[in-house]
């Protein structure tokens, strides 16, 4: 492996193909933090993938009338709406998902 980095008649002065070494390092390196930012901002790793474990999956078993649940929940929680209109509403869409 020396005599490849040695300096020699058929290779010039320029030391053989040691000036390749360090490109390829370099294109090495640049490869690793292109593979970290690109993981960093898909989520594969990092903030954004703790949050995606921790957020609530929708699950294709669950109720279609779920998100409608969760609107009228909101409201009734802000105030928009009485008990009577919060039960009624509630009971209207659980009659009608089954």
């Amino acid at each position: 492996m020396n005599a490849l980095i040695m300096p020699g008649p058929h290779w010039g002065a320029a030391g053989g193909i040691a000036p390749v070494f360090p490109i390829i390092w370099a294109a090495l390196w640049i490869g690793f933090l292109a593979l970290a930012v690109v993981g960093w901002r898909k989520g594969w790793w990092g903030p954004r993938r703790a949050q995606a474990a921790t957020a609530p999956a929708a699950s294709p078993a669950a109720s279609p009338t779920a998100s409608a649940e969760q609107i009228l929940a909101e409201r009734y929680a802000r105030g928009e709406m009485t008990d009577e209109e919060y039960f009624e509403r509630m009971s209207v869409l659980r009659g009608a998902s089954s």
